[in-house]
């Protein structure tokens, strides 16, 4: 049975720290902190733009302020299908100056040219109804660290905000579902319908098969309700025209050991996952 030795002070240190070499490589955890706050000031720049990141990203100068507020209304929207419009409105509501919504596109792009963001797309499997799937992509930045560091909050104010820390820690799982999926030569994807049946990460290889994975930051009480979503999705899957899942995995934070459920839902914490 694989054991995880990763407590709630360790989980939130590892999404703030995120997954940068020099941070993985640094013993002395306040440096190793610093560094996503370094690449973040690196992406906004300072002055009038000129030396930022996004800014190289096309040639084109962009107001530093501007993109700091850009990134902290994308961290609050990590994990969501939020259009241009909702974040304009998010940007709106909490600054003096938003952007219009043709500029977020383009700051929206010039992110993702730098690989600062990068969108999950939609998986359409073939149901048994003809239930309608929604095929927006799903908001993430490429380290949970960055959106920490947008909003300049710390280990100890994700485990004070639990909710905050969930959707860090979904950036985070989706970040190494993707690592060790991709060594596997498979894509990740999300799956929502209009009936909001929503499954956190679908696994997909190049040879059909698949996994479903809900994603939970912990406790017993999510673990059944992502087991229960797992389950009903897969009930809608039409089997005479794709396989069944391969597997079933609720992806937990906060959990001792791996293990499989009775009904065949794996539950695996973050510290046991590996390609």
């Amino acid at each position: 049975m694989a054991e995880s030795k990763i407590d709630i002070e360790e989980l939130a240190y590892l999404v703030c720290r995120g997954g940068w070499p020099m941070a993985t490589m640094t013993p002395n955890r306040k440096a190793a902190l610093k560094q996503a706050k370094i690449y973040y000031d690196g992406v906004v720049g300072s002055g009038n733009g000129e030396d930022s990141d996004i800014s190289r990203a096309d040639g084109v100068r962009r107001d530093p302020e501007r993109v700091k507020r850009l990134m902290r209304s994308l961290s609050r929207h990590q994990g969501t299908s939020a259009s241009h419009d909702t974040i304009y409105q998010d940007m709106a509501n909490n600054d003096d100056s938003p952007l219009n919504r043709d500029t977020i596109s383009s700051y929206i792009a010039a992110l993702k040219l730098i690989f600062v963001v990068e969108d999950m797309t939609a998986w359409n499997p073939a149901l048994r109804s003809k239930t309608a799937i929604r095929t927006s992509d799903t908001r993430y930045f490429v380290d949970p660290s960055i959106a920490v560091a947008a909003l300049r909050v710390g280990p100890q104010d994700l485990i004070n905000d639990l909710a905050t820390f969930g959707l860090f820690f979904e950036t985070m799982a989706v970040r190494d579902l993707r690592v060790y999926t991709d060594a596997l030569d498979g894509n990740v994807y999300h799956y929502r319908d209009r009936n909001k049946l929503e499954c956190d990460a679908v696994i997909h290889f190049e040879n059909g098969k698949y996994g479903l994975v809900e994603i939970k930051l912990g406790g017993t009480d999510n673990i059944e309700k992502g087991a229960t979503t797992l389950k009903q999705l897969a009930g809608k899957i039409d089997t005479t025209k794709m396989p069944a899942p391969s597997f079933m995995m609720v992806l937990i934070g906060l959990c001792k050991y791996a293990y499989r459920r009775d009904d065949g839902v794996y539950v695996v914490p973050i510290g046991c996952l590996k390609p």
